[in-house]
């Protein structure tokens, strides 16, 4: 009934009956009707509306009166939801960035509906339920239905009714009335002014109209056709409005109707009509400066922009939202510059310094009007701009806030990390700056730890340069005690050297070997007791038990200010097997993990003692490092974590002194920690590796705890730093097993094994048991033997069978073999200084094993270095030829024939040294076929000294020795003593027998190891190997592998004290005719060779095999002189013998041809008109070393003086018939004096 009425009272059209809520809301019905709208409905809003929670009452009381109260952001902050969280990480770079602004768009209506029912709060919870419950499908149709009628048949025909009428009005009011009324208004004032009586309000900004004035008429038929999007007509009607109410200075009116002009046009499209821009500029000055109506503005402003960023005008709009900035209200200016900033970033060439920089002023002002939320959002976005840009003091700015508003929001975990981030970089902020960051860090770890203890944080100071931690294994050796002189062995203070390190690897692999009968055991590693990051660590490196572990961590501090680091010590980590229920069966056993990180628990003495640095100071910016020791006391596997430790800055404690500052120090001091986290080293060994990123393992700090090992200590006594050249020094060293474990297969490697001996057993008797009674004894062993006149050497045989292996160790003499637990042995040492001047570095790895075979660690080893300097002593040339006596079968004889060995002695040694003068006291020989036979000295001087620069030449006479052979296959050496002096040393006995067979095992070293590269220079063709037989017998003939050995004395002053020094040098002569030296001629860089345009030219011819021209040495027996009768008998006949040796080991074809007649120089000089009778040329074969005389007869025509060495010898080996054969070298000239019995009368 009533709608009939109202149907009879205002027309069908104006009326319509809708009928919606057709069911009741029940939860059980099967039946869903879909969420009417959701479509229209931002997720994010949703999940705001489930989680927002009232404020208390006060704030909202406080809102609706307009007060701004800070404490009702901060009390809303606390609640975490999730539409929160999301905005705050959105990163302002994505190009999604519209649900963030949406949410935070969203909920200030949430906001205003719970201000409007602070009462209803269970409403308000379930109201963000699903909506439309109660509609059905039939409702929805219906409702829509109702929205079209409504709109075509109300609306719509209103609205059109409406600017009918009003359109007619401004017509009919149009035309030359309209025009003279505004023309007297403007020169007479008269016409249709409004009226203004005495109680219409007065305003500032112009006119105030009435309702029925045309202008109004006019704005109100603008806003109809705005409303029904006809832009056009209403923007022409706005236009003319804007004119009318300018004519009046009615400037708010003016103002509005530019606004929506502008608008009109905007909202026109096309090209028809630019948007004018310059419309909204004047509407906001006007708003701003002359109707001082700032919100009017602000809105003008805002809606300007957003029509400005729509035509991609970002620049226009963020400077347009700059401009509105101002310090009235810090609210509104934060707004503006947050909007500013995001025009900067979506421009197309984004300003990414422009939008962070406008979104920390934009934070900056959120701060100030207390809201920090969006505060803290500003400087998180602005933060991922600036990080990682180098720009330390802007990032520490940021952090700092962020810190701070992160910390008043109750978000202690983003606040701890921002303050972190402040300590890891590197600052360039003041002293004072960095010591209130660090403050502001402490106050807030102390805040968030709070009493529990048991939690101990990644602390960010002081930095740590984890690949720089290195690990030594092993007690630090003791120092020197006394005259005696450590062992200087691996510790932490020297500096790590690959190619050292790689040499003591070899030396190591060559004491394991000769351990091992001269095999290199399967699983033998190299010991290491100092780990770094360039040494090997793929392997878990083994500790001893009872042993310590020191682990140097590499400390940075850097802030300008001082840390104090308090209770420093190592966080472990130990995994042992141990029996299950105490049982001691070994079948269940399960591993037990125990650590040190749980400080409730206590340090665990029992297992792993940890040392704790009470205080550990690092200055400002200073690099420091500490020493940390672990002691293990049962085996297992052992990993280091980190270290633990108390920070304070030490400017906080510097502060103050009394009680309360005491407690205010105490209060700022935490306990953290920090993991030593090693990379290894980067894989490039596959193609995998290659293509990716991988790194090894790095097991320094996972150490094996094994059992007990012995543990060796060597210390030097009198050990020298300065030897002459040669010189011999007496020197002692001790071993010490200061272990619980007995030592044995003592031995020792070294870089110079020519440099040292231990001697053997059977010198201990000529060894003085103590230094101290040794001082004036001489190092050699020596028997008076005053020299004679013709006296021959004294021989002594010699077996060498170390020597048939040359090697680098020595294995060291001890009684039994054994070194009992506590026991130590004192050996003496002979040093013989270096031929060669100069500064040397001498290396000695002594190496023992443990008693009990089995264990994980096989051996130890303990280095040594020394620093020799040796000084110029003597220089020692010798050479050899063959003599020209005539050889005889028989060795005995003492007329036989043999070798002579010329020696040239010189002293080189500076002036400076102390040294006065040397005396050689005596020369000695050393082979296995040859041997000196005695002295020749025309003056029978034997005395020899020589002051600085003098030099002496002595020429000895060299025998073969008698063949003999050793037992077994072992090489025999003779050796001969020819002495100058009233006593004679034994040179076959320790030192100078030993340093003889160490010099000639380092030249066989040397020879093993050239002969490798010589092998791979030489060819394999059948030329190469009989150039090689050739060469080996030329060798072989010409060989003579004599070793001379000079011994000397030499007389020094030092402190007014006369020091006698005794030395030796050795010469070793390989060759006839080659002149061999003590020094070792230094290597010249080959120089730079030419750049050469033109092709060289060809190699000079060389002769075949020069080396077989002294396969037969040829010698002339004659007599001197001859006297015949020529007027007798006219031709003088005279015998001569030409002896030919074989000087080879094979057979040689030999050609003798006396037809050849002299044309050198030398035999010019004499009469050559002789000649050979009978036989002039001989064909033969000598064998091995065989000697053979001919008989030949020389005919002589008038005396006078002859040259007989005319023969041409050729040879060639028997075994090479293609070989031409070679000319030997004949010897001197042999001369001869033909004499007349009756001389002619002139």
């Amino acid at each position: 009934m009533v709608y009939e009425d109202m149907k009879q009272r205002y027309g069908p059209q104006g009326c319509y009956l809708l009928k919606i809520n057709s069911r009741a809301s029940s939860p059980e019905e099967e039946e869903q009707i879909p969420d009417p709208w959701s479509q229209y409905l931002h997720k994010q809003n949703l999940r705001n509306q489930e989680v927002l929670q009232l404020a208390p009452a006060a704030n909202v009381a406080s809102a609706q009166d307009g007060v701004v109260a800070p404490e009702a952001d901060s009390g809303d902050s606390t609640e975490k939801g999730a539409g929160g969280s999301g905005c705050l990480d959105t990163h302002p770079l994505q190009l999604d960035t519209d649900s963030c602004t949406a949410s935070l768009l969203t909920l200030s209506p949430v906001d205003a509906d719970g201000k409007k029912s602070t009462g209803d709060t269970d409403s308000l919870a379930a109201a963000p339920g699903n909506h439309g419950t109660c509609l059905t499908l039939n409702d929805h149709d219906r409702i829509r239905q109702f929205i079209q009628e409504f709109t075509f048949r109300g609306l719509l025909p209103h609205i059109e009714k409406n600017i009918r009428q009003l359109n007619d009005q401004l017509v009919s009011r149009k035309g030359l009335s309209r025009s003279l009324f505004t023309a007297t208004k403007k020169f007479f004032g008269g016409g249709k002014v409004p009226e203004k009586s005495i109680n219409e309000p007065k305003s500032t900004y112009g006119l105030q109209y009435p309702p029925e004035a045309p202008e109004l008429q006019i704005r109100k038929m603008a806003d109809l056709c705005f409303l029904v999007q006809h832009y056009e007509l209403a923007y022409s009607c706005y236009h003319t409005a804007k004119k009318d109410f300018l004519s009046d200075q009615a400037m708010l009116y003016a103002a509005g109707a530019l606004e929506m002009a502008a608008v009109s046009a905007f909202l026109q499209g096309g090209a028809s009509r630019p948007y004018p821009s310059h419309y909204m500029d004047t509407a906001i000055q006007t708003y701003r400066d002359v109707c001082k109506n700032m919100m009017l503005a602000e809105r003008c402003a805002l809606l300007s922009a957003e029509i400005l960023k729509s035509q991609a005008k970002y620049s226009e709009a963020a400077a347009l939202l700059i401009k509105m900035t101002s310090e009235d209200s810090d609210l509104r200016s934060a707004l503006l510059l947050e909007q500013a900033a995001h025009c900067f970033i979506n421009m197309r060439n984004p300003m990414v310094r422009k939008f962070a920089f406008h979104m920390i002023l934009a934070g900056h002002r959120f701060s100030k009007a207390g809201q920090r939320r969006h505060a803290l959002r500003c400087y998180n976005q602005a933060m991922q701009v600036y990080k990682d840009r180098g720009w330390s003091l802007a990032e520490d700015h940021i952090n700092f806030t962020i810190g701070r508003q992160s910390f008043t929001l109750g978000q202690p975990e983003n606040a701890l990390q921002a303050f972190r981030q402040i300590l890891i970089n590197d600052s360039r902020q003041t002293a004072t700056q960095q010591a209130a960051f660090l403050r502001e860090y402490l106050y807030v770890v102390k805040s968030v730890l709070g009493e529990n203890e048991s939690c101990l944080p990644q602390l960010p100071l002081p930095h740590i340069h984890s690949s720089a931690t290195r690990v030594y294994f092993g007690h630090e050796r003791r120092l020197a005690e006394g005259d005696k002189q450590a062992a200087t062995h691996v510790s932490l203070d020297q500096e790590y050297d690959q190619d050292l390190s790689v040499l003591w690897c070899q030396l190591e692999e060559q004491l394991a070997a000769s351990a091992n009968r001269g095999i290199l055991p399967s699983n033998f590693q190299t010991t290491q007791c100092c780990l770094n990051s360039q040494t090997n660590n793929l392997h878990h490196p083994l500790a001893v038990i009872e042993e310590p572990i020191i682990v140097e961590v590499t400390f940075r501090n850097p802030l300008k200010v001082s840390l104090l680091l308090s209770n420093l010590s190592l966080l472990w980590r130990f995994s042992t097997g141990t029996p299950l229920g105490g049982k001691e069966s070994s079948e269940q056993i399960s591993e037990e993990m125990i650590t040190n990180e749980d400080t409730s628990a206590g340090e665990k003495k029992e297992i792993v003692t940890t040392e704790i640095i009470k205080e550990f100071y690092l200055g400002s910016e200073e690099t420091k490092t500490a020493r940390l020791k672990l002691l293990p006391h049962r085996t297992g596997q052992l990993n280091i974590v980190g270290v633990i430790y108390n920070l304070t800055s030490s400017h906080l404690g510097e502060a103050s002194s009394n009680t309360d500052g005491q407690q205010t120090l105490d209060s700022m001091i935490i306990r953290g920690r920090q993991d030593l986290k090693i990379q290894g080293p980067r894989l490039n060994l596959t193609k995998e590796d290659k293509m990716q990123v991988r790194y090894g393992a790095d097991r320094r700090l996972e150490p094996i705890i094994t059992p007990p090992m012995p543990l060796m200590e060597v210390f030097f006594l009198q050990f020298p730093t300065a030897l002459l050249c040669g010189e011999i020094r007496k020197a002692y060293v001790e071993f010490c097993n200061v272990s619980a474990v007995a030592l044995c297969g003592l031995r020792v490697a070294s870089t110079h094994p020519d440099f040292f001996t231990f001697g053997s057993q059977s010198t201990a008797p000529f060894t003085p048991p103590s230094p101290d009674s040794a001082e004036n004894c001489s190092a050699y062993v020596t028997f008076p033997s005053p020299l004679q006149p013709g006296s021959m050497s004294s021989e002594t045989l010699v077996s060498a069978p170390a020597c048939s292996q040359p090697s680098r160790v020595t294995e060291i003499p001890i009684h039994g073999g054994t070194l009992q637990p506590g026991q130590s042995v004192r050996l003496p040492l002979w040093l013989r200084g270096p031929d060669q001047e100069g500064v040397h570095e001498i290396n000695f790895l002594f190496y023992y094993e443990n008693t009990e075979k089995g264990l994980k660690i096989s051996h130890r080893v303990l280095r040594h270095t020394v620093f020799i300097c040796a000084s110029r002593s003597l220089s020692v040339q010798a050479s050899a030829c063959r003599s020209s006596a005539s050889p005889h079968h028989s060795l005995d004889d003492k007329g036989s024939g043999g070798t002579l060995v010329f020696i040239d002695v010189e002293n080189v040694n500076a002036s400076e040294s102390g040294v006065r003068e040397f005396h050689i006291v005596q020369v000695s020989s050393s082979s296995q076929h040859w041997r000196l036979h005695k002295y020749i000295n025309p003056c029978n001087n034997y005395d020899c000294r020589l002051s600085s620069r003098e030099r002496a030449k002595l020429c000895f006479k060299a025998m073969r020795c008698k063949p003999h052979e050793g037992s077994d296959g072992v090489k025999e050496y003779t050796f001969a003593d020819l002495n100058l002096g009233n006593e004679r040393i034994m040179s076959s006995s320790t030192p100078c027998g030993d340093f003889f067979f160490s010099c000639r095992q380092s030249s066989v070293l040397e020879q093993v190891n050239s002969a490798p590269r010589n092998s791979r220079s030489q060819g394999s063709g059948h030329s190469d190997n009989t150039a090689s037989d050739i060469t080996n017998i030329a060798k072989k003939c010409n060989e003579l592998d004599l070793n001379i050995i000079v011994i000397w004395k030499a007389y020094v002053v030092e402190d007014n004290k006369q020091l006698i020094l005794e030395g030796q040098l050795h010469v070793a002569l390989q060759t006839f005719g080659k002149e061999a030296s003590s020094l070792i001629p230094k290597e010249e860089t080959q120089e730079m060779m030419l750049l050469r345009f033109k092709s060289e030219l060809p190699p000079p011819v060389i002769l075949p095999y020069p080396e077989l021209s002294q396969l037969i040495r040829t010698n002339l027996c004659y007599p001197e002189t001859f006297t015949h009768h020529f007027v007798k008998e006219s031709l003088c006949l005279v015998p001569v013998t030409l002896t030919l040796s074989n000087c080879s080991l094979v057979q040689i074809d030999v050609i003798i041809d006396l037809r050849h007649k002299s044309s050198s120089s030398e035999s010019l000089e004499v009469h050559t008109s002789f000649a050979w009778v009978g036989q002039t040329q001989y064909k033969l074969q000598l064998g091995c070393q065989e000697v053979v005389r001919l008989t030949l007869q020389a005919c002589f025509f008038r005396a006078g003086v002859y040259n007989l060495n005319t023969p041409l010898v050729f040879a060639k080996p028997a075994e090479h018939s293609t070989l031409c054969e070679s000319s030997q070298q004949t010897a001197s000239p042999a001369l001869i004096i033909i004499n007349n019995a009756c001389p002619l009368l002139s």
